[in-house]
Protein backbone atom coordinates (compact mmCIF):
# COMPACT_ATOMS: atom_id res chain seq x y z
CA UNK A 1 0.00 0.00 0.00
CA UNK A 2 1.27 3.42 -0.87
CA UNK A 3 0.18 6.83 0.37
CA UNK A 4 0.73 9.93 -1.65
CA UNK A 5 1.26 13.00 -0.84
CA UNK A 6 0.11 15.98 -2.46
CA UNK A 7 1.93 19.87 -1.52
CA UNK A 8 1.08 23.10 -3.27
CA UNK A 9 0.95 26.94 -2.97
CA UNK A 10 -2.64 27.40 -2.14
CA UNK A 11 -3.51 29.38 -5.20
CA UNK A 12 -1.77 27.21 -7.72
CA UNK A 13 -4.50 25.93 -10.47
CA UNK A 14 -2.44 22.86 -11.43
CA UNK A 15 -2.39 21.95 -7.19
CA UNK A 16 -5.72 22.34 -7.68
CA UNK A 17 -6.60 20.01 -10.90
CA UNK A 18 -3.87 17.53 -8.79
CA UNK A 19 -6.16 17.71 -5.90
CA UNK A 20 -9.39 16.85 -7.64
CA UNK A 21 -7.92 13.79 -9.56
CA UNK A 22 -6.63 12.37 -5.99
CA UNK A 23 -10.11 12.87 -4.46
CA UNK A 24 -11.20 10.76 -7.48
CA UNK A 25 -8.96 8.26 -6.90
CA UNK A 26 -9.43 7.92 -3.23
CA UNK A 27 -13.32 7.62 -3.52
CA UNK A 28 -12.68 5.01 -6.04
CA UNK A 29 -10.21 2.95 -5.02
CA UNK A 30 -9.77 2.29 -1.20
CA UNK A 31 -6.22 1.19 -1.98
CA UNK A 32 -5.13 5.01 -3.03
CA UNK A 33 -4.49 7.29 0.32
CA UNK A 34 -3.74 10.63 -0.03
CA UNK A 35 -2.42 13.13 2.17
CA UNK A 36 -2.98 16.91 0.91
CA UNK A 37 -0.55 19.75 2.02
CA UNK A 38 -1.22 23.79 0.86
CA UNK A 39 0.92 26.73 1.96
CA UNK A 40 0.65 30.01 1.71
CA UNK A 41 2.09 31.70 -1.87
CA UNK A 42 4.76 34.01 0.40
CA UNK A 43 5.90 31.02 1.90
CA UNK A 44 5.71 28.18 -0.84
CA UNK A 45 9.31 28.56 -1.97
CA UNK A 46 11.33 28.92 1.00
CA UNK A 47 9.03 25.73 2.21
CA UNK A 48 9.89 24.22 -0.92
CA UNK A 49 13.45 24.31 -1.05
CA UNK A 50 13.82 23.22 2.77
CA UNK A 51 11.91 19.99 1.67
CA UNK A 52 13.96 19.54 -1.05
CA UNK A 53 17.06 19.64 0.70
CA UNK A 54 15.75 17.40 3.47
CA UNK A 55 15.31 14.79 1.12
CA UNK A 56 17.45 15.63 -1.90
CA UNK A 57 15.11 16.20 -4.62
CA UNK A 58 15.13 18.22 -7.39
CA UNK A 59 11.96 20.13 -7.50
CA UNK A 60 10.61 23.85 -8.61
CA UNK A 61 6.92 23.81 -9.12
CA UNK A 62 3.93 23.62 -7.89
CA UNK A 63 2.69 21.16 -6.93
CA UNK A 64 4.80 18.55 -6.23
CA UNK A 65 4.23 14.83 -5.26
CA UNK A 66 5.73 11.81 -3.79
CA UNK A 67 5.11 8.20 -2.66
CA UNK A 68 5.24 7.01 1.11
CA UNK A 69 5.99 3.58 1.52
CA UNK A 70 3.77 2.86 4.28
CA UNK A 71 5.38 -0.97 4.70
CA UNK A 72 8.75 -0.47 3.85
CA UNK A 73 9.53 2.57 5.75
CA UNK A 74 12.37 4.98 4.84
CA UNK A 75 12.17 8.82 3.08
CA UNK A 76 9.70 9.22 0.03
CA UNK A 77 10.09 8.58 -3.40
CA UNK A 78 9.30 11.69 -5.49
CA UNK A 79 7.13 11.11 -8.23
CA UNK A 80 6.98 14.90 -10.13
CA UNK A 81 4.62 17.10 -10.88
CA UNK A 82 1.13 17.45 -12.48
CA UNK A 83 2.28 16.14 -15.53
CA UNK A 84 4.12 13.02 -13.61
CA UNK A 85 0.89 12.57 -11.36
CA UNK A 86 -1.56 12.72 -14.14
CA UNK A 87 0.97 10.26 -16.39
CA UNK A 88 1.03 8.05 -13.58
CA UNK A 89 -3.02 8.13 -12.85
CA UNK A 90 -3.27 6.92 -16.56
CA UNK A 91 -0.78 4.56 -16.59
CA UNK A 92 -1.87 3.11 -13.58
CA UNK A 93 -5.89 3.36 -12.86
CA UNK A 94 -6.68 4.20 -16.25
CA UNK A 95 -8.16 7.74 -15.23
CA UNK A 96 -7.63 11.17 -16.70
CA UNK A 97 -8.55 14.70 -15.81
CA UNK A 98 -10.45 16.86 -18.30
CA UNK A 99 -11.17 19.84 -15.80
CA UNK A 100 -11.06 23.00 -18.04
CA UNK A 101 -8.50 26.05 -17.06
CA UNK A 102 -11.33 28.73 -16.12
CA UNK A 103 -12.47 25.65 -13.71
CA UNK A 104 -8.76 25.40 -12.17
CA UNK A 105 -8.36 28.69 -11.27
CA UNK A 106 -11.69 29.20 -9.33
CA UNK A 107 -11.27 25.88 -7.81
CA UNK A 108 -7.34 27.43 -7.08
CA UNK A 109 -9.09 30.63 -5.84
CA UNK A 110 -11.27 28.92 -3.18
CA UNK A 111 -8.38 26.87 -1.88
CA UNK A 112 -6.37 30.17 -1.23
CA UNK A 113 -9.45 31.49 0.72
CA UNK A 114 -9.71 28.08 2.55
CA UNK A 115 -5.85 27.92 3.67
CA UNK A 116 -6.38 32.05 4.69
CA UNK A 117 -9.34 31.03 6.60
CA UNK A 118 -7.90 28.21 8.39
CA UNK A 119 -4.75 30.07 9.05
CA UNK A 120 -6.47 32.76 11.10
CA UNK A 121 -8.29 30.40 13.06
CA UNK A 122 -5.05 28.76 14.15
CA UNK A 123 -3.97 32.52 15.75
CA UNK A 124 -6.95 32.40 16.91
CA UNK A 125 -7.02 29.01 19.03
CA UNK A 126 -3.33 31.01 19.32
CA UNK A 127 -4.43 33.72 21.72
CA UNK A 128 -6.16 31.15 23.79
CA UNK A 129 -3.20 29.21 24.41
CA UNK A 130 -1.72 30.70 27.75
CA UNK A 131 1.83 31.53 27.41
CA UNK A 132 4.27 31.30 30.39
CA UNK A 133 4.15 34.32 32.04
CA UNK A 134 7.59 35.47 33.32
CA UNK A 135 8.00 38.64 35.58
CA UNK A 136 11.62 40.36 36.18
CA UNK A 137 11.48 42.97 39.01
CA UNK A 138 14.02 45.62 38.75
CA UNK A 139 13.77 45.54 34.71
CA UNK A 140 15.13 48.96 34.56
CA UNK A 141 18.76 47.88 35.29
CA UNK A 142 21.38 45.83 32.74
CA UNK A 143 20.74 42.74 33.67
CA UNK A 144 17.42 42.54 32.18
CA UNK A 145 18.71 44.21 28.54
CA UNK A 146 20.39 40.48 28.43
CA UNK A 147 18.08 38.90 29.75
CA UNK A 148 15.34 39.19 27.85
CA UNK A 149 16.60 37.89 24.31
CA UNK A 150 17.93 34.70 26.08
CA UNK A 151 14.44 33.77 27.69
CA UNK A 152 12.04 34.81 24.19
CA UNK A 153 14.98 32.85 21.70
CA UNK A 154 13.65 29.23 22.65
CA UNK A 155 16.46 27.98 24.54
CA UNK A 156 15.24 28.09 27.51
CA UNK A 157 11.42 26.96 28.32
CA UNK A 158 11.83 25.21 24.63
CA UNK A 159 11.81 25.97 20.67
CA UNK A 160 7.03 25.44 21.36
CA UNK A 161 6.66 27.70 24.25
CA UNK A 162 5.05 30.67 24.10
CA UNK A 163 5.95 33.13 26.83
CA UNK A 164 4.99 36.82 27.81
CA UNK A 165 7.18 39.00 29.87
CA UNK A 166 6.46 41.74 32.33
CA UNK A 167 9.23 44.62 33.22
CA UNK A 168 8.37 45.22 36.86
CA UNK A 169 10.42 47.89 38.61
CA UNK A 170 9.14 51.85 40.75
CA UNK A 171 7.15 54.00 39.14
CA UNK A 172 10.20 56.55 38.40
CA UNK A 173 11.53 54.01 35.54
CA UNK A 174 8.18 54.06 33.70
CA UNK A 175 9.77 55.30 30.54
CA UNK A 176 12.85 53.30 30.12
CA UNK A 177 10.72 50.23 31.01
CA UNK A 178 8.34 51.57 28.08
CA UNK A 179 11.29 52.52 25.82
CA UNK A 180 12.71 48.69 26.82
CA UNK A 181 9.09 47.31 25.71
CA UNK A 182 9.32 49.02 21.87
CA UNK A 183 12.41 47.85 21.94
CA UNK A 184 11.77 44.44 22.77
CA UNK A 185 8.98 44.00 20.47
CA UNK A 186 10.50 45.18 17.47
CA UNK A 187 12.80 42.29 17.78
CA UNK A 188 9.49 40.16 16.59
CA UNK A 189 10.45 36.74 18.77
CA UNK A 190 8.29 34.14 17.33
CA UNK A 191 7.62 32.68 20.77
CA UNK A 192 7.40 36.03 22.50
CA UNK A 193 3.82 37.12 22.73
CA UNK A 194 4.08 39.88 24.51
CA UNK A 195 5.88 42.64 26.66
CA UNK A 196 4.10 44.47 29.53
CA UNK A 197 4.88 46.88 31.83
CA UNK A 198 3.93 47.00 35.27
CA UNK A 199 4.55 49.70 38.00
CA UNK A 200 1.33 49.46 39.98
CA UNK A 201 3.26 47.17 43.42
CA UNK A 202 -0.55 46.15 43.56
CA UNK A 203 -0.27 44.39 40.14
CA UNK A 204 2.59 42.79 41.01
CA UNK A 205 3.09 38.90 39.89
CA UNK A 206 -0.21 38.35 38.69
CA UNK A 207 -0.77 34.38 37.44
CA UNK A 208 3.43 34.54 37.22
CA UNK A 209 4.90 31.41 36.03
CA UNK A 210 8.56 32.66 36.68
CA UNK A 211 9.48 35.40 38.71
CA UNK A 212 13.06 36.76 38.55
CA UNK A 213 13.98 38.87 41.59
CA UNK A 214 17.43 40.82 40.42
CA UNK A 215 18.92 43.64 42.64
CA UNK A 216 16.73 46.69 43.76
CA UNK A 217 17.92 50.39 43.86
CA UNK A 218 17.91 51.68 47.38
CA UNK A 219 15.65 55.03 47.29
CA UNK A 220 18.39 56.12 50.12
CA UNK A 221 22.25 55.91 51.13
CA UNK A 222 22.58 53.35 53.63
CA UNK A 223 26.31 53.73 55.67
CA UNK A 224 25.57 51.14 58.31
CA UNK A 225 26.02 47.14 57.60
CA UNK A 226 23.05 46.69 59.99
CA UNK A 227 20.89 48.71 58.32
CA UNK A 228 21.85 47.90 54.30
CA UNK A 229 20.42 43.96 55.72
CA UNK A 230 17.35 45.73 57.74
CA UNK A 231 16.28 47.74 54.51
CA UNK A 232 15.79 44.63 52.07
CA UNK A 233 12.91 43.63 54.59
CA UNK A 234 10.21 45.97 53.40
CA UNK A 235 10.23 44.86 49.81
CA UNK A 236 10.91 40.46 50.48
CA UNK A 237 7.91 41.04 52.95
CA UNK A 238 5.93 42.59 50.32
CA UNK A 239 7.17 40.22 47.71
CA UNK A 240 6.46 37.42 49.72
CA UNK A 241 2.63 38.49 50.32
CA UNK A 242 2.11 39.21 46.80
CA UNK A 243 3.96 35.83 45.69
CA UNK A 244 0.92 33.88 47.78
CA UNK A 245 -2.13 35.71 46.49
CA UNK A 246 -1.49 36.41 43.33
CA UNK A 247 1.51 34.13 41.28
CA UNK A 248 1.00 30.52 40.15
CA UNK A 249 0.74 27.77 42.15
CA UNK A 250 3.55 26.22 40.52
CA UNK A 251 5.54 29.50 40.28
CA UNK A 252 9.31 29.47 40.08
CA UNK A 253 11.40 31.76 41.92
CA UNK A 254 14.53 32.89 41.36
CA UNK A 255 16.67 35.96 43.60
CA UNK A 256 20.25 36.81 41.35
CA UNK A 257 22.93 39.46 41.50
CA UNK A 258 25.42 40.75 43.58
CA UNK A 259 24.00 42.09 47.25
CA UNK A 260 22.76 40.03 49.96
CA UNK A 261 21.23 37.04 47.39
CA UNK A 262 20.83 34.35 50.48
CA UNK A 263 19.22 36.42 52.83
CA UNK A 264 16.65 38.20 50.43
CA UNK A 265 15.65 34.50 49.16
CA UNK A 266 15.60 33.65 53.06
CA UNK A 267 13.42 36.34 53.56
CA UNK A 268 10.97 35.54 50.61
CA UNK A 269 10.80 31.79 52.24
CA UNK A 270 9.96 33.27 55.14
CA UNK A 271 6.98 35.69 53.74
CA UNK A 272 6.05 33.06 51.21
CA UNK A 273 5.93 30.14 53.04
CA UNK A 274 3.85 27.80 50.64
CA UNK A 275 6.79 28.32 47.81
CA UNK A 276 9.78 28.12 49.57
CA UNK A 277 11.22 25.31 47.90
CA UNK A 278 10.11 27.01 44.45
CA UNK A 279 12.66 30.23 45.87
CA UNK A 280 15.75 29.43 45.41
CA UNK A 281 19.22 31.96 44.38
CA UNK A 282 21.18 31.69 41.20
CA UNK A 283 25.11 30.75 42.27
CA UNK A 284 26.07 30.02 38.87
CA UNK A 285 27.56 33.11 38.23
CA UNK A 286 30.09 32.50 41.09
CA UNK A 287 30.80 29.33 39.52
CA UNK A 288 31.46 30.29 36.22
CA UNK A 289 33.80 33.10 37.84
CA UNK A 290 36.05 30.14 39.19
CA UNK A 291 35.65 28.36 36.09
CA UNK A 292 36.84 31.48 33.80
CA UNK A 293 39.98 32.01 36.10
CA UNK A 294 41.07 27.73 36.32
CA UNK A 295 40.47 27.86 32.60
CA UNK A 296 43.24 31.01 32.54
CA UNK A 297 45.48 29.21 34.86
CA UNK A 298 45.20 26.07 32.63
CA UNK A 299 45.03 27.91 29.44
CA UNK A 300 41.71 25.96 28.67
CA UNK A 301 37.88 26.96 27.70
CA UNK A 302 36.14 27.49 31.18
CA UNK A 303 33.20 25.10 29.05
CA UNK A 304 35.56 22.13 29.66
CA UNK A 305 35.49 22.66 33.18
CA UNK A 306 32.57 21.00 35.24
CA UNK A 307 31.80 20.04 39.02
CA UNK A 308 32.65 23.50 40.82
CA UNK A 309 31.14 23.40 43.95
CA UNK A 310 30.30 26.68 45.61
CA UNK A 311 29.54 26.73 49.38
CA UNK A 312 27.79 28.83 51.81
CA UNK A 313 26.53 32.79 50.62
CA UNK A 314 26.83 33.51 46.89
CA UNK A 315 27.77 36.90 47.90
CA UNK A 316 29.71 36.77 51.02
CA UNK A 317 31.15 33.97 52.83
CA UNK A 318 31.52 31.28 50.49
CA UNK A 319 33.69 28.16 49.46
CA UNK A 320 34.83 27.25 46.18
CA UNK A 321 35.30 23.58 46.33
CA UNK A 322 37.03 21.54 43.78
CA UNK A 323 37.36 17.93 45.03
CA UNK A 324 34.97 16.82 42.22
CA UNK A 325 36.30 19.32 39.98
CA UNK A 326 36.70 17.48 36.17
CA UNK A 327 38.44 18.63 33.23
CA UNK A 328 37.27 17.36 29.30
CA UNK A 329 39.30 17.95 26.04
CA UNK A 330 41.98 18.99 28.08
CA UNK A 331 45.79 19.60 25.52
CA UNK A 332 48.19 17.50 27.47
CA UNK A 333 49.96 14.08 26.92
CA UNK A 334 47.11 12.01 27.87
CA UNK A 335 44.39 12.18 25.59
CA UNK A 336 40.78 10.48 25.18
CA UNK A 337 37.43 10.26 23.88
CA UNK A 338 35.00 13.60 24.26
CA UNK A 339 33.72 12.10 27.36
CA UNK A 340 37.13 11.83 29.39
CA UNK A 341 37.93 13.68 32.12
CA UNK A 342 40.76 14.40 34.39
CA UNK A 343 40.71 15.51 38.23
CA UNK A 344 41.78 19.45 37.47
CA UNK A 345 43.40 19.35 40.75
CA UNK A 346 45.53 16.52 39.42
CA UNK A 347 47.30 18.93 37.00
CA UNK A 348 47.64 22.21 38.96
CA UNK A 349 51.05 21.51 40.44
CA UNK A 350 51.28 25.05 41.89
CA UNK A 351 49.87 24.47 45.50
CA UNK A 352 50.84 27.97 46.15
CA UNK A 353 48.78 29.27 43.41
CA UNK A 354 45.41 27.33 44.36
CA UNK A 355 46.01 28.46 47.80
CA UNK A 356 46.96 31.90 47.72
CA UNK A 357 46.14 33.49 44.30
CA UNK A 358 43.43 32.00 43.38
CA UNK A 359 42.00 32.62 46.58
CA UNK A 360 42.87 36.08 47.02
CA UNK A 361 42.07 36.81 43.64
CA UNK A 362 38.15 35.36 43.38
CA UNK A 363 38.15 37.22 46.61
CA UNK A 364 38.98 40.34 45.18
CA UNK A 365 36.89 39.66 41.84
CA UNK A 366 33.89 38.48 43.99
CA UNK A 367 34.00 41.02 46.38
CA UNK A 368 33.86 43.89 44.37
CA UNK A 369 31.98 42.71 41.79
CA UNK A 370 33.04 44.27 39.14
CA UNK A 371 33.06 41.54 36.57
CA UNK A 372 29.94 40.25 38.03
CA UNK A 373 27.96 42.22 34.72
CA UNK A 374 24.62 41.89 33.21
CA UNK A 375 25.65 39.46 30.97
CA UNK A 376 27.00 36.75 33.45
CA UNK A 377 24.23 37.75 35.28
CA UNK A 378 21.74 36.54 33.06
CA UNK A 379 23.30 33.59 31.68
CA UNK A 380 23.64 32.31 35.28
CA UNK A 381 19.40 32.81 35.55
CA UNK A 382 18.63 31.93 32.25
CA UNK A 383 20.95 28.61 32.37
CA UNK A 384 19.11 27.88 36.09
CA UNK A 385 15.78 28.26 34.43
CA UNK A 386 16.95 25.82 31.48
CA UNK A 387 17.78 23.30 34.03
CA UNK A 388 14.68 23.75 36.10
CA UNK A 389 12.44 23.10 33.28
CA UNK A 390 14.36 20.06 31.04
CA UNK A 391 16.56 18.79 33.27
CA UNK A 392 21.03 19.55 34.42
CA UNK A 393 23.34 17.22 32.33
CA UNK A 394 23.23 13.60 33.33
CA UNK A 395 26.14 13.37 36.14
CA UNK A 396 26.85 16.95 36.13
CA UNK A 397 27.12 19.05 39.74
CA UNK A 398 25.02 22.62 39.70
CA UNK A 399 25.24 24.92 42.33
CA UNK A 400 22.24 25.96 43.61
CA UNK A 401 21.32 28.32 47.12
CA UNK A 402 18.24 26.76 48.77
CA UNK A 403 16.60 26.72 51.84
CA UNK A 404 18.67 24.38 54.10
CA UNK A 405 17.02 21.35 55.57
CA UNK A 406 19.52 19.91 57.33
CA UNK A 407 21.62 18.32 54.11
CA UNK A 408 25.47 18.29 54.99
CA UNK A 409 25.31 19.01 58.20
CA UNK A 410 23.57 22.93 57.44
CA UNK A 411 21.67 24.40 60.15
CA UNK A 412 18.08 24.48 58.60
CA UNK A 413 16.41 27.34 57.77
CA UNK A 414 19.38 29.33 56.26
CA UNK A 415 19.39 29.71 52.27
CA UNK A 416 23.13 28.10 51.56
CA UNK A 417 24.67 26.97 48.50
CA UNK A 418 25.10 23.49 48.12
CA UNK A 419 25.43 20.85 45.13
CA UNK A 420 22.18 19.88 43.50
CA UNK A 421 21.03 18.46 40.15
CA UNK A 422 17.94 19.52 38.40
CA UNK A 423 15.46 16.80 37.07
CA UNK A 424 11.30 15.79 36.80
CA UNK A 425 10.76 19.99 37.09
CA UNK A 426 12.60 20.04 40.32
CA UNK A 427 15.75 20.36 42.01
CA UNK A 428 17.44 17.67 44.21
CA UNK A 429 20.36 17.72 47.11
CA UNK A 430 23.52 15.40 46.40
CA UNK A 431 23.82 14.45 49.87
CA UNK A 432 25.08 11.23 48.02
CA UNK A 433 28.33 12.25 46.86
CA UNK A 434 31.46 10.88 48.70
CA UNK A 435 33.79 12.50 50.42
CA UNK A 436 32.27 15.83 49.94
CA UNK A 437 31.72 16.29 53.94
CA UNK A 438 32.46 19.85 54.48
CA UNK A 439 34.80 20.74 57.83
CA UNK A 440 33.24 22.27 61.24
CA UNK A 441 35.55 25.04 61.39
CA UNK A 442 34.53 26.07 57.83
CA UNK A 443 31.32 25.64 58.37
CA UNK A 444 30.90 27.66 61.05
CA UNK A 445 32.57 30.42 59.22
CA UNK A 446 29.92 30.42 56.51
CA UNK A 447 26.79 29.73 58.30
CA UNK A 448 27.63 32.17 61.58
CA UNK A 449 26.96 35.22 58.54
CA UNK A 450 24.34 34.26 57.38
CA UNK A 451 22.28 33.31 60.91
CA UNK A 452 23.12 36.77 62.02
CA UNK A 453 22.15 38.67 59.02
CA UNK A 454 18.46 37.01 59.29
CA UNK A 455 18.54 37.79 63.15
CA UNK A 456 19.36 40.98 62.24
CA UNK A 457 16.66 41.37 59.86
CA UNK A 458 13.84 39.91 62.43
CA UNK A 459 15.38 42.57 65.07
CA UNK A 460 16.75 39.83 67.03
CA UNK A 461 20.34 41.43 66.93
CA UNK A 462 21.16 45.12 67.00
CA UNK A 463 24.97 44.67 65.90
CA UNK A 464 26.81 42.50 63.44
CA UNK A 465 29.56 40.55 65.07
CA UNK A 466 32.13 39.57 63.07
CA UNK A 467 33.19 36.04 63.44
CA UNK A 468 36.76 35.47 64.61
CA UNK A 469 37.68 31.91 63.90
CA UNK A 470 40.75 29.99 64.81
CA UNK A 471 41.47 30.46 60.64
CA UNK A 472 42.07 34.19 61.08
CA UNK A 473 44.05 34.09 64.36
CA UNK A 474 46.95 31.81 63.42
CA UNK A 475 46.90 33.20 59.70
CA UNK A 476 46.10 29.72 58.40
CA UNK A 477 42.89 28.32 56.99
CA UNK A 478 41.95 24.75 55.94
CA UNK A 479 42.11 23.29 52.80
CA UNK A 480 39.59 20.45 52.24
CA UNK A 481 40.83 16.94 51.17
CA UNK A 482 39.91 13.56 51.78
CA UNK A 483 41.64 13.73 54.58
CA UNK A 484 39.46 16.22 57.51
CA UNK A 485 43.02 15.99 59.31
CA UNK A 486 45.30 17.68 56.91
CA UNK A 487 46.04 21.90 57.01
CA UNK A 488 47.83 23.29 54.69
CA UNK A 489 49.62 26.71 54.80
CA UNK A 490 47.69 29.57 52.94
CA UNK A 491 47.34 32.50 54.48
CA UNK A 492 49.66 35.39 54.29
CA UNK A 493 49.93 39.20 55.55
CA UNK A 494 47.49 40.18 53.07
CA UNK A 495 44.50 37.60 54.95
CA UNK A 496 44.43 38.73 58.70
CA UNK A 497 41.58 40.61 57.90
CA UNK A 498 39.32 38.14 56.28
CA UNK A 499 36.42 40.39 55.98
CA UNK A 500 35.73 43.36 53.70
CA UNK A 501 32.95 45.00 54.61
CA UNK A 502 31.55 47.01 51.49
CA UNK A 503 28.77 48.92 52.23
CA UNK A 504 27.87 50.20 48.75
CA UNK A 505 26.53 46.53 48.14
CA UNK A 506 26.51 46.17 51.84
CA UNK A 507 28.27 42.43 51.68
CA UNK A 508 30.83 40.64 53.59
CA UNK A 509 33.04 38.68 52.03
CA UNK A 510 35.34 36.06 52.94
CA UNK A 511 36.68 33.09 50.69
CA UNK A 512 38.54 29.44 50.27
CA UNK A 513 39.37 27.24 48.15
CA UNK A 514 39.97 23.19 48.48
CA UNK A 515 42.47 21.50 46.96
CA UNK A 516 43.86 18.64 47.69
CA UNK A 517 47.90 18.93 47.79
CA UNK A 518 49.96 17.48 50.23
CA UNK A 519 52.59 19.62 52.85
Amino acid sequence: MAKFVLAGRADCPYYAKAELLADYLHKNLPEFQIHKITQHPHVWEDWLKDLCEKNNWRHQNSPIIWRELLDRGGKGLLLGGYNEFLEHAQLYYGVTSSMTTELMKTIAGENLKAHSKKEQETEVLKSFVSPLNVWITSASGPTCHHLIPILASGEVFGPHTEISITLFDNKKTEYILNIMAKHTGELVFPLLQSVSVCTRVEDAFDQADVIIVLDESLDKDVSQLEDCIRSRVPLCRLYGYLIEKKAHESVKVLVAGKSFVNLKTALLTKYAPAFSRNIVAVALGVEGQAKAMLARKLKTSPASIKNVIIWGNISGTNHVDLRKTNIYRYDSAIWGPPHYSRPILSLIFDSEWINKEFVAAFRKLTTTGKQFGGILSAHSITTTLKYWYHGSPPGEIVSLGVLSEGQFDIPEGIVFSMPVKFENGTWVALTDIKNIKLNKKLMTNMTTDLIQEINIAQGDVMYFETYQSEIDLIERYEVLSTNDDQQYDSASDDYKDNYNYDLVQGEEKYFTASGDFED
